[in-house]
């Protein structure tokens, strides 16, 4: 059987779990590619965490990218790299010595995509990057090329495990966000620094790469308005239930007359509905399209072997020479005149909204929020609230929420601030977008 000669660079988490897959199951990857994917390097920085992690053939583990970079016989290298650099000059230095490049690295994509790709077009080389999103769901695969005879219309979805993880273990046991940021660090669904996971940056590089390959247009994730869980209150997560809603960080994009509607943030989403049920470290998507109609896809999203089964599935099409002729085909990430994305006006967006305040228990303090609502065209849905928070004595506070009707986010937004400014209410007012 033929051989194909396959190095990792970057031997942590996920990489160890695609050398496990490699070496473990060499004849059910066998069996799929036509021939052997041979792991011959294993290069990572720190050689004794490396050997605890994973017990390798005699001579494949390595801390020197050189050994990857002048052997003519390696093919295929899964670049498991974080970050931007030195991630961006190892990914060049591979593509220039000839190999074909499997990565996981969303943040390198979604800021050096056209650069990467196009140098790899210009040495007829490729790049296959299924794992960068919703770890093991084939997302990338299935928008690219099984819904090609579609004009998507809409992606929504849940893209980062690490968050959603947080925001269901505060959901289901009360816990507050600094308990559950520590809970989810040690169990490894979260970095030492979760900044990017927890204030949306993350999943935001995702929709941008999503939204390139669904729309054809190319977007920068820094335009992509978005707000994280970093702020998020167990107290919002259980009116949202008395309401018969869960908040998930919700990641959308729609395609629209007057251009693409994108936006990262947390979100009301009704009970009983798939989104909603989308519990801890799992992910998903919900495309729409022209022809097929909705479709579902469900899955983990984060962790050692999902990630790691994206990344050989994306090995076994490099070695076998599918990626080759998708990448040439697709042309992803060209800077060749991109058609760069319209995005909407995210003041003009529509929807309904989730307000939460607390107000002096005085006659007409309600009567005064819903005249500010009104001069906004913003109409009242419902309304809760409960007993008083303070003691008697102190100036009595009720907790208030209020769902409205459909507004705009800009009419959201001024009535927001005006409401703050009201003498009867203490505080910030908690908004949140609600889609049913």
């Amino acid at each position: 059987m033929e051989k194909t000669n396959i190095a990792i660079v970057g031997l942590g988490t996920v990489g160890s779990g695609v050398a496990r897959l490699l070496l473990d199951h060499g004849d059910r990857t066998a069996r799929h590619a036509g021939r052997t994917l041979w792991l011959r390097k294993a290069v990572a920085r720190d050689l004794a965490k490396a050997a605890a992690r994973i017990d390798l053939p005699e001579g494949v583990l390595t801390d020197s990218i050189d050994e990857v970079v002048n052997d003519p016989e390696i093919t295929v290298v899964a670049q498991l790299i974080g970050g931007l650099e030195p991630a961006r000059s190892i990914m060049l230095r591979l593509l220039e010595s000839g190999k074909d490049i499997v990565t996981a690295n969303k943040a390198l994509l979604a800021e050096h995509g056209p650069e990467l790709f196009d140098r790899a077009r210009q040495l007829g080389r490729s790049i296959a990057f299924e794992a960068s999103v919703a770890g093991g769901i084939p997302i990338i695969a299935n928008i690219s090329q099984c819904l090609s005879a579609n004009q998507l219309q809409s992606l929504e979805g849940i893209l980062n495990g690490t968050s959603n993880f947080i925001v269901s273990q505060m959901d289901e046991f009360g816990s507050n966000y600094e308990e559950v940021v520590k809970t989810a660090q040690e169990l490894g669904y979260a970095e030492a620094d979760p900044t990017m996971d927890v204030d949306g940056t993350d999943a935001a590089q995702k929709l941008a790469i999503l939204a390139h390959l669904a729309f054809g247009a190319t977007v920068d994730w820094n335009d992509i308005p978005k707000v994280g869980i970093d702020g998020l209150d167990p107290v919002d997560l259980r009116y949202a239930r008395e309401l018969g809603y869960r908040i998930k960080l919700l990641a959308v994009a729609n395609l629209t007359d007057d251009g693409l509607e994108l936006s990262v943030s947390p979100t009301l989403l009704k009970i009983g509905t798939p989104l909603a049920e989308v519990r801890n470290a799992f992910n998903a998507i919900r495309a729409i399209g022209d022809a097929v109609g909705p479709v579902f896809f469900h899955g983990l999203g984060a962790g050692q072997m999902p990630t790691a089964s994206a990344v050989v599935a994306d090995l076994i099409d490099t070695a076998v020479g599918r990626t080759k002729l998708t990448f040439q085909t697709l042309e992803y990430f060209s800077s060749d005149n991109p058609p760069r994305a319209i995005l909407r006006d995210a003041e003009t967006l529509r929807g309904r909204f989730y307000l939460r305040l607390h107000v002096a228990n005085h006659p007409g303090t309600l009567a005064a929020i819903a005249n500010v609502l009104a001069k906004h065209a913003i109409s009242i849905a419902s309304v809760i609230q409960h007993e008083s928070e303070t003691a008697r004595g102190e100036m009595e506070l009720v907790p208030l929420v209020i769902m409205t009707h459909q507004a705009t986010e800009g009419a959201a937004k001024l009535a927001t601030s005006e409401i703050e400014a009201l003498p009867a209410v203490q505080g910030v007012v908690t908004r949140f977008r609600v889609k049913e």
